[in-house]
Parts: C-alpha cells; sequence; structure tokens
C-alpha cells in the first residue's frame, strides 16, 4: 500500500529520532488502527510518550495528531473511515440499518460498562453543587449546551461554556462548592485540558465524561465516566459518541432530578406553564 503520508513517513525515516522511528514504525505497521486511536493510545502501542507523537507529526510537517489521523483517513483505500463498514455499494435501506445498529450497540456497551458508583458519586456532587458549569467543544459542545437546556430546569445555576477563553476565565472563578463537566470523546484537547486544569485549581469538582478510559483529560478530573463508543466516522462529525454522551447526561439529569421529587415537579410544572402562551 503506497500513498502519500505512509510515503511521507518512510521518506522521513532517516531523519527521525530513535523514540520518533519507534512511532513511525507503529503507524507504518498498522495505519488503520491509528486513524481510531487517541494519541495516548499511539503513545503507548509505540512505547513513547505524546510529546514524542507530537514531534513525529511535526517532523512531517504537520500541525499534530488530528492531521495525521485525517490525513490516514483520507489516503487509506477503504470506504471504512466514513463511517463504520458502509460502502458505496449499500442501499439506503443497509446505510440505515448499520448507522442505527452502530448507535444502538454503543448505548448498550454504555450501559453495560458504566460504573454505578462512580456515576452515584457524581450525581450526589451536582446535585449538591452550588453552580454546574458544562465545557464542550465542537460535537461535545452541542451536548454541553443540552445539559445546560435540562439542569437549569431543577433551579441549579449552570452555564454551558463552549468557548477556550470563557472557560478558562469561568474556571478560573469557580470555587469548592461548584461541579464542571467536561465533555470530550478523546479526551485529548488540549484546550479543555487547561479548562478542568484551572477549575480543578480553583477547588472544584470535575466529572469527565469520555470515551478513552486512557484520556489525558482523566488527570484532572475527579469522576470519570467512560462513554463507549468506537468512533470511527473521523471524516464526519461526531456521530455514535454524541448519542452516548447525551444518554450518559440524561442519566444524570434524570437521577438528580428524582432527589428532590416534589420540587423538580413543582419546577417542571411552571415551566411547562410559562410555555402555554408560546404555542398556538
Amino acid at each position: 500500500m503506497t500513498t502519500d503520508t505512509i510515503a511521507l513517513i518512510r521518506n522521513s525515516l532517516d531523519s527521525l529520532r530513535k523514540s520518533e522511528k519507534k512511532v513511525a514504525t507503529c503507524v507504518l505497521g498498522d495505519p488503520k488502527a491509528v486513524v481510531t486511536s487517541s494519541i495516548t493510545e499511539l503513545a503507548e502501542k509505540s512505547g513513547t510518550s505524546e510529546p514524542t507523537v507530537i514531534r513525529f507529526c511535526r517532523k512531517l510537517g504537520l500541525g499534530g495528531y488530528m492531521e495525521l489521523r485525517l490525513n490516514l483517513a483520507r489516503d487509506l483505500p477503504s470506504s471504512k473511515y466514513i463511517f463504520e463498514n458502509i460502502s458505496t455499494e449499500d442501499s439506503l435501506a443497509g446505510i440505515a440499518g448499520k448507522v442505527i445498529n452502530a448507535h444502538s450497540e454503543a448505548i448498550s456497551n454504555t450501559l453495560n460498562k458504566l460504573n454505578l458508583d462512580d456515576l452515584e458519586k457524581a450525581v450526589q456532587l451536582l446535585h449538591s453543587a452550588r453552580r454546574v458549569e458544562f465545557y464542550g467543544f465542537g460535537g461535545s459542545a452541542i451536548v454541553a449546551k443540552d445539559a445546560y437546556h435540562k439542569f437549569f430546569r431543577l433551579g441549579i445555576p449552570c452555564a454551558a461554556q463552549d468557548d477556550s477563553h470563557m472557560q478558562v476565565m469561568s474556571a478560573a472563578l469557580l470555587t469548592p462548592e461548584d461541579v464542571i463537566v467536561a465533555i470530550s470523546h478523546t479526551g485529548s484537547s488540549k484546550d479543555l485540558i487547561d479548562s478542568a486544569r484551572i477549575a480543578a485549581k480553583s477547588g472544584a469538582k470535575v466529572i469527565g465524561i469520555v470515551g478513552n478510559e486512557n484520556a489525558p483529560l482523566i488527570k484532572y478530573c475527579d469522576i470519570a465516566l467512560s462513554a463507549h463508543s468506537q468512533e470511527a466516522a473521523i471524516l464526519l462529525a461526531p456521530m455514535t459518541s454524541r448519542l452516548v454522551q447525551l444518554a450518559i447526561l440524561d442519566v444524570l439529569f434524570v437521577a438528580v432530578a428524582m432527589k428532590n421529587f416534589h420540587g423538580t415537579k413543582d419546577r417542571l410544572d411552571r415551566v411547562k406553564r410559562s410555555l402555554v402562551d408560546k404555542r398556538h
């Protein structure tokens, strides 16, 4: 298999350091696996470190690890990386079946693998929080906004932040009575990790919702809830991971709401009545 990215790596071998060559060897050995691996996973597989992986990418003239993954996904002769195992020969019914089955499997796997002790701790933190902030970027930002849309109805002061500057400013002003929920499938977004680090330094509790149990973000989380999904849609917007994140946050929302059933019911009734005049 000869592709632009693979050829570039092979042609760069002589200029790489010993540790960077380990990364190159790992990528050349199984480029398909790299497309769906986090930077932490590649560092572990190659016996190196995340900074080494980043240096390797920059030696190739790439902006970072995500660009390497995107280039490999683009170059590999397989439609698999558009979404799951869908090919150009699939009918509309076949596409629908594969997409929906992938979603169903991801949610089922999450239910089976959720740590109930961690889930209970997260519910307690959210229930007793003075303020809750939801952080996310890209597809995870949409999930953060959905969580805000639900949780504010419980009478908990909260916000959704999807701007890196707003995140670090809000994180710096949090207190030990506050909670942030950091949402990321890869758990390797530098800006989100910075926000979580600052929030933790402020004394706030950090709940992470991540798709990788070895994600760098977890280092700054008091509780990490794993959203299990094999997100292969690197060339599309996140899909299965987004649905799993939404499902976990729905569980947290309902569980927190049930902590004060009568108060929650009253608030939701008032919200519903306030919307009556908005409808025909």
